[in-house]
């Protein structure tokens, strides 16, 4: 048999510590702590625990160049369970799954480290509310108290002088606008969102304004946004609860002719759904849209292959897109948000995404805001409220 180690490994130490009663009796203090080696294979679900003689062997194997294994001898037999576990790659597999994927893996031209970043940072059936229940941060002055004092709200760098005071502009229409961008917990359920307002706001945030063709097959989309490359391979799964002619449901917004189409999933878009979906966030649960931003990581890894940067300016986007859903929304007089305190793998099984190339960084929303705040906000000023109580 011939055999190679899966593209991309990394070895995690790991400690979990539990608390046992017989450990107390024994004159311990409670604790009982596990050791142990973790594999983090990215074209993986989960990590794979490794003991001392895998991790040497998976060490000296190479991911490129294959291995012959010969039958019924200790290296096969040292094989076996690691190429059950997908951490080793037989190049005629009785089971194809594991070799399907790292294949996949090797061809999106992934960072080593930022495909296992992004490979076991996604959540599945976290509630985020109650972990900040239980962990007592729930509310800013739970926060203190169980943190402990947080850094300084504004750094203060020593320099060789004293420092220069800069003037302030007037206030002009950008400066109400960035005003009253703030992050709404409160939306109302009652009135559904306009089918004008709510195009307008896709058109801004995700829609194109012209394009450049180069060859048959590679063409620039011009946004309103900046993307690493010009490439923008963010797209925008609308999860769209209360929109005037626009059945509830599950769509993709193409960019490129300002149109949505229906996502052909099994998911059935209800309270539920969409709860799982925020981490169990009522307060974003309630917006008249929320949308999903899901990058087509191998549209940018084409041009920045194995790229130490590649992830990172992804991301950025994501930030790019956010900002300017909250301006146009803030704009049309609606609230938005954005969260990653998100079940990523939730959302992936539900809009069909090859995990390998595709993935999910954050969900925003918007929609019209409600008359009272229920949940608190963050608007010190008084913009968004003191107004609406006046």
């Amino acid at each position: 048999m011939q055999v190679r180690r899966c593209a991309v490994l990394v070895l995690e130490p790991r400690e979990t510590i539990e608390f046992r009663f017989e450990s107390l009796l024994q004159g311990g203090d409670g604790l009982v702590r596990d050791l142990a080696w973790y594999a983090l294979a990215p074209h993986l679900d989960a990590p794979v625990r490794v003991d001392g003689r895998a991790q040497a062997w998976l060490g000296s194997l190479s991911p490129s160049r294959w291995h012959a294994l010969e039958e019924g001898s200790a290296e096969a037999m040292l094989a076996a369970p690691l190429l059950a576990a997908g951490l080793v790659i037989a190049q005629d597999p009785a089971d194809p799954v594991h070799a399907a994927r790292d294949a996949r893996l090797r061809q999106a031209h992934w960072h080593p480290l930022a495909a296992v970043l992004h490979a076991f940072s996604r959540w599945d059936g976290v509630d985020a509310v109650r972990n900040m229940k239980e962990s007592e941060t729930e509310t800013a002055v739970q926060m203190r108290r169980t943190l402990g004092a947080p850094p300084a709200e504004c750094a203060r760098i020593e320099g060789s002088g004293p420092p220069q005071q800069l003037p302030r502009s007037p206030s002009g229409c950008f400066d109400d606008l960035l005003a009253r961008r703030v992050t709404c917990r409160n939306f109302d359920t009652w009135q559904p969102l306009p089918l004008a307002l709510f195009a307008q706001v896709l058109q801004r945030t995700f829609g194109s304004t012209a394009q450049q063709r180069v060859g048959e097959d590679l063409v620039f989309l011009k946004k309103n946004v900046p993307s690493g490359g010009g490439l923008h391979p963010i797209e925008a799964y609308l999860l769209v609860q209360h929109v005037e002619g626009v059945a509830p449901g599950i769509y993709h917004y193409q960019s490129d002719s300002h149109q949505i189409a229906p996502v052909g999933t099994d998911a059935v878009l209800d309270r539920g759904f969409v709860m799982e979906a925020v981490g169990q966030q009522h307060w974003f649960a309630d917006a008249h849209v929320l949308v999903v931003l899901a990058p087509r990581f191998n549209r940018t890894f084409w041009k920045y292959r194995q790229h130490a940067k590649s992830y990172r300016v992804v991301a950025m986007e994501a930030g790019h897109l956010s900002q300017t859903l909250y301006l146009a929304a803030t704009d049309a007089g609606l609230g938005a948000f954005i969260t990653g305190a998100i079940n990523e793998k939730h959302l992936e099984r539900a809009l069909g995404l090859d995990t390998i190339a595709e993935g999910v960084l954050a969900v925003c929303g918007f929609g019209w805001r409600a008359a009272q705040m229920t949940t608190t906000e963050l608007d010190p000023a008084g913009v968004i409220w003191q107004a609406a109580a006046t």
